[in-house]
């Protein structure tokens, strides 16, 4: 029986990479994200490539009744979810507690962490009750320290780091696998919404080093699920090999 894989922020970036390696290994996939038009587009292209089924939803996972209403009265079909995917997140603003702003403080943490519990909250339990599942939280590098300008946004992977140890204690009766994947520097749309739309600043941050691609980390999120029934990825650490830490970097400027 082929799984389905629920992938939130499926409409770009790591998302939109956990898709295609999913699908292209023959799994059925529930994609969600806020922006329809590229989901559809995205959910004809994985259904014409892989010949897979695909459900697209469009709701913000910041809206709790909205996220309530798609994912607890999925056709049934659909409703047996084996693995989620809580991809949706992202940065917005570099600038000191001091100087910072508050709206941007608010769509991180409604995004990173309201979200991600919002979505987990209505899949868990139709995983905890069949005694089967998978639940994979991308997290960063950020959630393991914190860096200059990163404060609330680091605040906010520290906590996808500590709710992914508590659903692993919640859960580990029920025989769930949950998973951490933290990566380092991905070249994405995330560094454009982190400096709203400046797309100099953005990709200047990548210069002089090859950082992660999408696709590698996809590969690790697949390749946790591949594991036999036994063994568990707890916590997964991917870095550019030109990155030894959040700051440390091998550039050739």
């Amino acid at each position: 029986m082929k799984d389905i894989v629920l992938i939130t922020g499926a409409t770009s970036g790591i998302g939109l990479a956990c898709a295609n390696k999913f699908a292209g290994n023959g799994h059925n996939v529930i994609i969600t994200g806020r922006r329809k038009e590229r989901l559809d587009k995205i959910s004809k292209q994985l259904k014409n490539d892989y010949s897979v089924k695909v459900l697209p939803l469009t709701f913000d996972v910041r809206d709790n009744g909205a996220v309530k209403k798609a994912l607890t009265k999925l056709p049934e079909e659909w409703a047996r979810i084996d693995v989620l995917i809580n991809n949706a997140g992202l940065a917005v603003g570099m600038d000191t507690i001091q100087n910072g702003d508050t709206d941007d403080w608010e769509r991180m943490i409604d995004t990173n962490i309201k979200g991600l519990l919002y979505v987990t909250r209505a899949v868990l339990p139709g995983m905890t009750q069949r005694g089967k599942g998978h639940v994979i939280n991308i997290g960063s590098i950020a959630g393991k320290e914190v860096y200059p300008f990163g404060n609330v946004y680091c605040a906010t992977k520290h906590a996808v780091d500590a709710l992914t140890k508590g659903i692993r204690i919640d859960t580990v009766k029920q025989g769930i696998k949950v998973t951490q994947i933290a990566p380092g520097a991905v070249e994405t749309e995330f560094s454009e919404v982190r400096f709203k739309g400046d797309k100099d600043k953005a990709s200047s941050i990548y210069k002089g080093f090859e950082p992660l691609h999408a696709e590698d980390v996809a590969s690790v999120a697949y390749f946790a699920t591949t594991l036999p029934a036994h063994a568990n990825i707890n916590d997964l650490v991917i870095m550019p090999t030109a990155q030894a830490n959040a700051t440390t970097f091998n550039k050739e400027l």
